[in-house]
């Protein structure tokens, strides 16, 4: 599951920079407001309480080693955040299965675990880059901010000529991903929990991005 209300792009986008580990509470803030309203991650932690509770260390745990890699990205103005993982960074499922265990119970969780299993077998078998959480505060969308922030790997992308691999959990987002490449290889749906879509980004032939913006690729790890 990745993303949230981050679909339009901007003439003039702001500028984004790696985040670093001692910025991880403001990503994990933003992330909590741009997800507030995500139908899966709802579905996941439907009381405002628990959801405020349990959302950033999802995060952490889900992509949290973006951090670690230096693939953290954030806003200038701090209104929106990705996390990304290169293609030998995964999420950590151990706290992500205590996390589930401990919040989420019967039917629910049995589904949860079904999809979490279904979303790792849709992975390209291909080393990928992963778009685990991108996300922008609902009172800064449509401002360009989420384009900002698949330009930079994307573009490393194509510069190394790799995968790229997401799930938009939002139906609302898939246009902005489809203009930056990304195509739809399917459908994860399991049982109550709302549908997901997989998407995959082949690299540019040209090997730059055709948005004609000039953007820095991520510090290689």
């Amino acid at each position: 599951m990745t993303t949230s209300n981050v679909q339009t792009d901007d003439a003039d986008p702001p500028v984004v920079a790696p985040a670093a580990p001692s910025q991880a509470a403001r990503v994990f803030s933003v992330l909590t407001l741009a997800f507030a309203a995500d139908p899966p991650t709802r579905w996941l932690f439907p009381d405002a309480e628990q959801y405020i509770r349990c959302f950033p260390r999802f995060a952490q745990a889900f992509a949290g080693m973006a951090f670690t890699r230096h693939t953290a990205w954030l806003s200038d103005d701090g209104a929106g955040a990705a996390l990304w993982l290169p293609p030998d960074a995964h999420p950590d499922e151990d706290a992500l299965v205590a996390l589930i265990e401990e919040n989420v119970t019967g039917r629910e969780q049995a589904d949860v675990f079904a999809v979490f299993e279904e979303m790792g077998r849709r992975h390209p078998a291909e080393p990928h880059w992963y778009l685990p959480l991108i996300g922008v505060d609902p009172s800064r969308q449509g401002r360009g901010v989420g384009a900002a922030l698949l330009r930079p790997v994307l573009a490393e992308c194509d510069a190394i000529q790799a995968l790229a691999y997401l799930e938009s959990t939002n139906p609302r987002n898939r246009p902005l991903y489809e203009r930056h490449g990304f195509e739809a290889v399917g459908e994860v749906r399991v049982g109550r929990y709302p549908p997901i879509t997989p998407m995959l980004r082949r690299p540019s032939a040209s090997g730059s991005m055709q948005s004609g913006k000039a953007v820095s690729p991520p510090p290689r790890t």
